[in-house]
């Protein structure tokens, strides 16, 4: 310690300086993912692409594309899982693509 009770340094040895640039950087860098995610369009299908979703790459639902031979009004269950499925399929690869362009460690920033 030096004699007036802080460390050499001022912070134990780290370059503030050099660490505010990192944290800035690293900001930047977030801003530009997350962008670039809100663009993302994703496509996920089911029933043999008779129902269709696109999502963005934080899996927010952008739009839901159905085929007039999935629509049977005696059995809308069916076509309510067919949505369902479509809709896990895309929002599964938005959270790969999302996982992959966020810089290390932010996840818990979003």
């Amino acid at each position: 310690m030096s004699k007036h009770g802080g460390y050499g340094g001022g912070m134990g040895g780290i370059n503030m300086q050099s660490l505010m640039q990192q944290a800035r950087r690293m900001q930047e860098q977030m801003a530009k993912a997350q962008e670039e995610l809100k663009e993302e369009e994703i496509e996920g299908s089911s029933g043999g692409g008779i129902v269709k979703v696109v999502v963005d790459g934080f899996g927010a639902l952008k739009s839901v594309n159905i085929s007039p031979a999935a629509v049977d009004p005696d059995d809308i269950e069916m076509l309510e899982d067919l949505i369902i499925a479509a809709y896990n399929e895309a929002a599964k690869e938005a959270e790969q693509i999302k996982s992959a362009k966020l810089p290390a460690g932010a996840g818990g920033m979003m």
